[in-house]
């Protein structure tokens, strides 16, 4: 498996550099060592919800952890409600907070290793539909490009960082909750959002000697602002009506992403698992094989469109 992943990076990489509209694919990073006469490494930061998907990742899990025994039905139609409001008018500062207390209130006494099951055995259920296709099309350029790709989301690590798995994410920063006996006690240790975002996308540039000012970050909310501006080439995406206003002002980018496809629908060869069977693979080559497999197809067909769009 490994080796036909190795032979499919490198036969993608090398037919970027004949493409007129792509740089140089960056043999150097997997070499492990950067060369000092090459160009530094860059990335493409994506926020998660309304950005790759089309909904809150947290709350969509909410009927999961309902039928897992986790929450009520009240719970259900609280979050249910939640996920309306984000999806018709975004979220400020303190409609996240709310958000952000009520969840970890609603969390506490969790068993952690319950949560990660349900996540994996749902996970394509739940996310697979929802995720953009143009969305999609971006990762695959950035990666075609030689370009890491971090995901930054206010969400938990739990369901974070299998979704970045599934996308083939090189990198996740999410938040963290504090866990005592295997439960989650009720507090943050660490929670990604807003300023937070940004600082721990420069702890993140400083150790894998990222170039922030020629990398990429993409949002929807204008609680990302910190995170857009520490970056060079930032884009709004289905931004909410303050994040426009600083995408007009600024003359940044701004994306509509509106095509959520399955990820059977993209690889009509390929069938998923069943059900039982998720947890197993849901983060294993299987999966990762193909999403590569799908990318290489949509390569022809998506990138002169997204391409032009982002000024690529």
């Amino acid at each position: 498996m490994a080796n036909t992943l190795n032979f499919l990076t490198k036969s993608w990489a090398n037919a970027v550099h004949s493409h007129p509209l792509l740089p140089p694919a960056r043999h150097y990073l997997c070499s492990g060592r950067m060369d000092d006469a090459r160009p530094p490494r860059m990335a493409a930061f994506f926020d998660l919800d309304k950005t790759i998907i089309a909904k809150s990742s947290t709350l969509a899990f909410s009927r999961s952890f309902y039928a897992g025994g986790l929450i009520n039905r009240r719970a259900v139609l609280r979050s249910a409600y939640a996920q309306f409001v984000y999806l018709v008018g975004g979220a400020d500062h303190d409609q996240m907070e709310r958000m952000r207390q009520y969840l970890s209130s609603m969390a506490t006494g969790w068993d952690v290793q319950q949560v990660k099951d349900i996540v994996s055995e749902t996970l394509h259920q739940l996310i697979d539909p929802i995720i953009y296709d143009e969305a999609a099309t971006l990762i695959e350029e950035h990666h075609l490009a030689g370009r890491d790709v971090v995901i930054v989301s206010t969400s938990g690590a739990e369901v974070v960082e299998p979704i970045g798995e599934m996308l083939g994410a090189d990198r996740v920063i999410a938040t963290r909750m504090v866990v005592t006996d295997g439960r989650y006690s009720g507090e943050i240790e660490y929670y990604a959002y807003a300023e937070t975002k940004a600082e721990a996308i420069r702890e993140l540039a400083e150790r894998e000697g990222y170039d922030l000012s020629r990398s990429y970050a993409y949002s929807d909310s204008a609680t990302d602002l910190p995170m857009l501006q520490a970056v060079g080439h930032p884009s709004a995406v289905n931004p909410d009506r303050a994040l426009r206003r600083e995408a007009v002002a600024r003359d940044w980018p701004v994306l509509v992403f509106t095509k959520p496809v399955r990820l059977r629908h993209r690889i009509p060869s390929v069938s998923l698992p069943a059900r039982p069977a998720l947890a197993a693979v849901a983060l294993g080559a299987g999966a990762a094989t193909a999403g590569l497999v799908w990318l290489a197809a949509r390569r022809r067909t998506r990138r002169s469109g997204v391409l032009a769009r982002i000024g690529l």
